[in-house]
């Protein structure tokens, strides 16, 4: 039987994510991923895989602007780290953006350490250039300024793959989760099978099955945080005691290929 990984060693690989934004450090946060890693920023546009690639995602997004991130919640599941936060981003020209997010970081562990193999970041990119926009004349030179980097880092194809984000499920999907996780909140273990449909899977993570009644039960008094929809994706912040921290979660539902319902929850509890 396998001993599982302290929760330590996972939560300080990808603390030198952030870290490595703070102070511009291009090779610290490129290394933190394994040479075959993958970025998926924001989830639904088209992925960033390999090195070369990641270092083009760095160079276009990350290097030239400032981040901070403000935590809310950590939580451990097996090699998988899921962050609730919110993302300042100063664009420069008096255009500072606050992204409400939810960060997935699948780890793996190798000859040189833990690293990350893929991070997938749970933002709405509609939301965020509707922010932007508000931001008035002061967004134009920004807005030119992340254009050219755009074209000149990853090419008019890398320009349409991240355009590709702007697809997501809506309000629709955001709306079905809300009604699965209330009914949860509520008991209501009719409602939920109702809301989810028939063919639904409820893993913990993305393997160990979980039942109905076992979702409901652990679901039971839960309140909602954010809801994000992000490609085929909406996922949701839950808080099952009050705001106290130890009971924060995240649910990743997967929308099933017509958009009307969902085709798989993935729980992160600890």
């Amino acid at each position: 039987m396998s001993t599982p990984t302290p929760r330590s060693e996972l939560l300080a690989t990808v603390e030198r994510s952030p870290a490595a934004v703070a102070v511009h450090d291009r090779a610290a946060w490129v290394g933190v991923f394994r040479a075959d890693g993958q970025v998926e920023d924001p989830v639904g546009s088209r992925p960033h895989v390999g090195r070369a690639a990641i270092e083009r995602f760095y160079d276009t997004f990350i290097g030239p602007r400032d981040i901070s991130f403000r935590r809310d919640a950590d939580i451990v599941v097996g090699n998988t780290v899921v962050r609730d936060l919110h993302l300042d981003v100063d664009m420069g020209h008096a255009v500072r953006m606050n992204i409400p997010a939810i960060l997935r970081y699948d780890l793996d562990r190798g000859a040189d350490g833990w690293k990350i193999v893929r991070l997938q970041a749970f933002w709405e990119l509609p939301a965020m250039i509707g922010q932007f926009a508000r931001s008035g004349r002061g967004a134009v030179p920004a807005g030119l300024a992340m254009a050219g980097a755009l074209l000149r880092n990853q090419g008019i194809g890398g320009a349409v793959g991240f355009a590709s984000g702007m697809r997501t499920g809506g309000g629709k999907a955001r709306a079905h989760l809300v009604d699965v996780l209330g009914a949860a909140a509520d008991g209501d273990e009719l409602a939920v099978r109702r809301a989810l449909g028939e063919h639904a899977q409820i893993t913990r993570g993305d393997q160990l099955r979980v039942g109905l009644s076992e979702f409901t039960a652990e679901m039971a008094g839960a309140r909602v945080g954010k809801v994000i929809a992000a490609g085929g994706f909406v996922v949701a912040g839950i808080d099952r005691d009050g705001g106290n921290g130890a009971g924060r979660g995240v649910v990743i539902a997967e929308s099933a290929p017509d958009r009307l319902g969902l085709r798989a929850l993935r729980l992160f509890t600890e």
